[in-house]
């Protein structure tokens, strides 16, 4: 039993670290700037983050703003509208793999989203070195399965730690398919209570997309952003600020006449 516990903690710690690199620092922070990094955490995060997880920075961000730009158009990323739910996992690999070949050459169409962001795409993936994260990782989980003596150990770890297409085929499918909207945003975001609650909050879409420099996601009483907890313990280290005028603002319009209108013809 006491296994099948260290299993589970290992697991969730490494979770939790992949998705706050996610939700806080590349989509909270660097890509909205809903939060605002210490320059050097920027720094830290944009080095380590091919390492921890296996996803470019620079790539994530790109890839995003053109989601946010394009939601559910044709030109969407990886809009389930396009394809299917099941087939967005493919579609947003491809899409990363485009955006970052998009940058690496200098494409106006992708550079000209990050003008902001100054650093280039990881030198892992401009030296085509994108298997060496993935790679550390199975030799750290092979070296936790002989130290503790057990398989299960190591796969626990492994997919803690690189399970991001998971979470992002999670809220990009099912955020843009299935669930409430709080907001018009003429898109077909959602609010996905699973999802959110799987994903640090980022299931809810719909709110998101009304208000993406929000650090917060949730707005209703049963809504949970626990990735906006983290935002505060991640402020209390030093590591970044949270923009709490865009979450006032937010909060004061989920609260407006016609919001109140939507929430009341679904309760």
């Amino acid at each position: 039993m006491e296994y099948y516990i260290i299993c589970g903690i290992i697991f969730f710690v490494a979770y939790a670290i992949n998705a706050t690199y996610i939700s806080v620092f590349y989509h909270r922070g660097l890509t909205h700037e809903a939060v605002v990094l210490k320059p050097w955490a920027q720094k830290a995060v944009v080095a380590s983050g091919p390492w921890v997880m296996g996803i470019d920075a620079k790539t994530w961000v790109t890839m995003h703003r053109l989601h946010h730009k394009h939601s559910d158009s044709e030109n969407d990323p990886h809009s389930p509208l396009n394809s299917s739910i099941l087939r967005v996992i493919v579609e947003q690999l491809r899409s990363y793999e485009r955006v970052m070949k998009g940058l690496i050459s200098r494409k106006k169409a992708y550079t000209s989203e990050v003008k902001d962001l100054e650093f280039e795409v990881h030198w892992l993936y401009r030296n085509k070195l994108w298997w060496l994260p993935y790679a550390m990782h199975i030799a750290i989980s092979v070296a936790l399965s002989v130290a503790f003596g057990g398989w299960l150990i190591g796969l626990a770890y492994y997919a803690g730690m690189v399970t991001h297409p998971i979470q992002g085929w999670l809220v990009n499918s099912f955020g843009h398919s299935k669930g409430y909207q709080t907001f018009d945003n003429k898109d077909n975001s959602r609010n996905n209570n699973v999802v959110a609650w799987l994903v640090m909050g980022e299931g809810y879409q719909n709110n998101h997309h009304k208000h993406p420099r929000s650090p917060k996601f949730s707005y209703r009483w049963f809504e949970f952003d626990y990735g906006y907890g983290i935002c505060h313990v991640l402020q209390w280290l030093g590591f970044i600020t949270i923009d709490k005028e865009y979450l006032i603002s937010a909060v004061e319009d989920s609260r407006s006449p016609a919001v109140e209108q939507v929430l009341a013809q679904d309760s």
